[in-house]
């Protein structure tokens, strides 16, 4: 329970583990994934979320449910020291301590109406009291203190699943770009199974290819071919888990040669296709599936 070093991304060897973390290292992750499930509680800073296909720009005490299997990135800024809870969870052991109760289904919620929670007042207090009670009892070795540990964050799972949004987050979508480069995203989502060009997609746009990589470049921190290869990836990934077959989902998602799929793919995630298949409606144990990179710093 006390703060220490994941080794690798993708390994959880207890019920769950919760870190208490503050940093100026203000670094970029690269998009990764997990087999359990995991809960950021921001604290202080300046970061913002990719989930799959999705962006979050949290606020202090946003809490952001993300689950197994999905996606995501961390861009942390260095202008304010970045402060946070992470949770990971074995979704696994939750519902076979408390069958009667589906507590894990936040995470499943989640995926549907929005992942992040921004707490009212009187959820932002409750939820510093039982963060603060399991810090104080992951440092007691009493009798009975695993116990308080297990309680608080049961309490937790209670209030998160109780404040869940009843419809998309609104800001979720916000557009945080030049409308030529929004036009842009938009255009790449919708043709990600389609050899897309950089001359094809600054024509859509109505730019020089040349000034059109200037401004995607300068506005996303990315170049264009990197998001398209990203995206692709992360819509595979995304594929495969719904059950396709990789070769399909490769093809779905723009890659003609699978074999340079299967590098990309490998390169990315730090795992080959067929490791991250879910089977429909089974929940991550104990793990042992390791992806890419360390992690705790997202």
């Amino acid at each position: 329970m006390a703060e220490s070093e994941v080794r690798q991304e993708g390994y959880l060897r207890e019920r769950y583990h919760y870190f208490h973390l503050k940093d100026t290292m203000g670094q970029e992750r690269d998009f990764h994934f997990h087999n359990f499930d995991k809960i950021v509680i921001l604290l202080s800073g300046k970061v913002e979320y990719l989930v799959e296909d999705e962006t979050y720009a949290l606020r202090p005490w946003d809490v952001l449910l993300i689950r197994h299997h999905a996606v995501h990135r961390a861009n942390i800024s260095r202008e304010i020291p970045y402060e946070r809870i992470i949770i990971y969870l074995d979704g696994g052991y939750i519902n076979r301590a408390i069958p009667e109760v589906p507590l894990m289904d936040c995470f499943r919620t989640a995926d549907l109406r929005g992942r992040r929670i921004t707490p009212d007042n009187a959820l932002r207090a409750r939820l510093k009291s039982l963060l603060q009670e399991m810090e104080q009892a992951s440092e007691d070795h009493r009798f009975g203190a695993q116990i308080l540990c297990d309680t608080c964050l049961m309490q937790l799972l209670v209030h998160l699943g109780r404040a869940m949004p009843d419809r998309r987050d609104p800001e979720q979508g916000e557009d945080r770009y030049d409308t030529k480069i929004s036009l842009a995203l938009t255009y790449i989502q919708e043709h990600l199974g389609t050899g897309l060009t950089v001359e094809q997609i600054a024509d859509h746009v109505h730019l020089s290819p040349y000034y059109f990589m200037r401004l995607f470049r300068a506005q996303t921190g990315s170049s264009v071919y990197s998001y398209i290869l990203q995206n692709r990836l992360i819509r595979a990934a995304k594929n495969i888990r719904n059950g396709m077959s990789a070769s399909e989902a490769a093809m779905d998602s723009g890659f003609s040669d699978y074999s340079a799929f299967y590098r990309a793919f490998r390169k990315q995630f730090g795992t080959s296709p067929g490791r991250i298949r879910c089977p429909s409606g089974e929940e991550p144990g104990a793990v042992t599936l390791q992806t890419h990179g360390p992690d705790a710093g997202g």
